[in-house]
């Protein structure tokens, strides 16, 4: 499933020319940057860059740098001292603005946050060997984390089902009118088109929408970043060749880690030669990753579901994802991993390996193949075929909530291989949730907790050809009605050294 050439085109990043090795260094304060945390500092930064373009270094020193939009351009490295802050200005407070989203932008098939780059405290539009590295820190202080939803006139599956008994009111305050984002920035980082990108070293925190967008990037590596924000951590969108490596990502109300295919280029682009590697995602309170408390104490995020973290493929899924490794990595009270595909795209050579899971506040592992088509006239029906899952350990599950393959009739989930799999339910499933027959819910968003509770505790597969089971032990801690496995629609299945399993 997994060559080694495909493994070498995902590390191509890890030897990406490095624009830190330039030779001219610009200091900021040298171009009037005061870092006093009051004064606004955009424009000195702006011209650092500026003085640094085609292969020159930007010194950051220790200061506070409050900033609205920071251009960036090719061949700059940004160096951020120990201390040194770069804080999103708020336009409420500040007497500026960030830069206006960009004109013209169709956004029918995705939200927003990723149709725009611009409106964002930091960011490059086709830009190359570019770099910003540690150890400072970005604060988003002044980003807001809303924006619109999608054009799309279906509208269908564009929200999770959990958010159904939400208010308009309550749906618009997280969605405002489009024209009510001029001016304000809602990513901390943001890349278009960009080739030959280093980030590295710094920490984030409450950064908006994004922490990171990168949207038709390539030769990437993100490396031990440190990111605790209030929506989604890193987002990769159509892009290729990129490599992240030891971050910490603590996201309670939307993903972690996200790799997604979406048409917010104007065409399906696929994602494609990704490895995501010895990285840790969490769902803790806002900010307690980076203060170290790693508080629980918020519930649900604001989908109406429990927190969030995670790594996933999807949800915007119109160009596909091929050749993603994703290993080595922990879950810490948050959602599961989730593969995707609802939008046409198709899933192929997916291998994830050794993950540690602990407080799993959805389901494990899900796979799922859907028929939302968020895309133009002609958008078809995805596939997911060639995904192998090996070494996961999982505890503290909630029982409503197996791992669970679910394909559509007459399009099957395809050629998925779960091997050494050890997975630990809290149990306390009862006979009605055993004799629950989910819904197909076809075109719904796609989550673990769409089918509600699911009638096995272990692991519910529908619609799938060519599963091999291998070494599957499944453990509630307390007792559950439920059969731990439940197969429907489900042919081709080999199953090894796993016990209770009923045929």
């Amino acid at each position: 499933m997994w060559t080694r050439r495909q493994v070498g085109l995902g590390l191509m990043a890890a030897a990406l020319p490095f624009p830190a090795h330039a030779a001219r260094l610009v200091n900021v304060r040298d171009h009037g940057a005061r870092g006093d945390g009051r004064t606004l500092d955009t424009d000195a930064l702006n011209a650092a860059i500026a003085a640094a373009a085609g292969g020159g270094t930007v010194i950051v020193p220790a200061g506070r740098y409050l900033c609205f939009s920071i251009r960036l351009q090719s061949g700059v490295t940004i160096q951020l001292a120990t201390g040194a802050v770069i804080e999103a200005a708020d336009p409420a407070r500040h007497g500026g603005r960030y830069d206006l989203p960009e004109s013209g932008v169709e956004q029918l098939y995705q939200d927003f946050g990723h149709s725009h780059w611009r409106n964002s405290l930091i960011w490059g539009d086709g830009v190359e060997d570019v770099a910003i590295t540690g150890p400072g820190l970005i604060h988003g202080a002044g980003l807001t984390r809303n924006g619109p939803g999608a054009r799309w006139k279906a509208q269908t599956g564009e929200r999770p089902l959990s958010m159904q008994g939400m208010s308009q009111r309550q749906i618009d305050e997280l969605e405002p009118a489009t024209r009510a984002m001029d001016g304000l920035g809602n990513k901390a980082i943001a890349l278009k088109n960009g080739r030959n990108i280093v980030l590295s070293g710094f920490s984030v925190l409450k950064c908006g929408h994004f922490a990171i967008l990168a949207t038709g990037t390539r030769d990437m590596v993100i490396r031990d970043l440190a990111i605790d924000s209030d929506r989604d951590g890193i987002d990769l969108d159509c892009v290729r060749d990129v490599l992240v490596e030891r971050c910490r990502v603590n996201t309670p109300n939307d993903d972690a880690i996200v790799v997604k295919s979406s048409f917010a280029l104007g065409r399906a682009v696929a994602a494609e030669n990704i490895v995501i590697r010895q990285c840790a995602v969490s769902g803790f309170d806002l900010g307690t990753m980076l203060d170290g408390t790693r508080r629980t104490t918020q519930a649900l995020a604001p989908d109406r579901d429990r927190v969030t973290g995670r790594i996933k493929l999807g949800t915007e899924s119109n160009g596909g994802y091929r050749n993603i490794l994703i290993e080595d990595c922990t879950f810490t009270h948050c959602r599961g991993l989730a593969l995707e595909t609802v939008d046409g795209g198709a899933m192929e050579n997916v291998r994830v390996r050794r993950l540690r899971m602990t407080d799993v506040t959805t389901a494990p592992i899900f796979l799922r193949l859907g028929d939302r088509r968020r895309g133009p006239p002609g958008t078809g029906i995805g596939a997911i075929r060639g995904v192998a899952i090996e070494d996961v350990e999982a505890s503290g599950i909630d029982h409503r909530y197996p791992a669970a393959i679910a394909g559509l009739p007459d399009h099957p989930i395809e050629q998925v291989v779960l091997r050494d799999i050890r997975l630990v339910y809290r149990g306390g499933g009862t006979a009605e949730d055993a004799a629950r027959r989910p819904e197909e819910l076809a075109s719904a968003y796609p989550e673990p907790s769409m089918f509600g509770t699911l009638p096995a505790w272990g692991l519910w597969m529908r619609h799938a050809r060519g599963v091999t089971i291998d070494g599957l032990r499944l453990t509630a801690a307390a007792p559950d009605a439920r059969p731990p496995f439940v197969a429907q629609d489900v042919a081709d299945i080999r199953v090894r050294d796993t016990p209770h399993w009923r045929a």
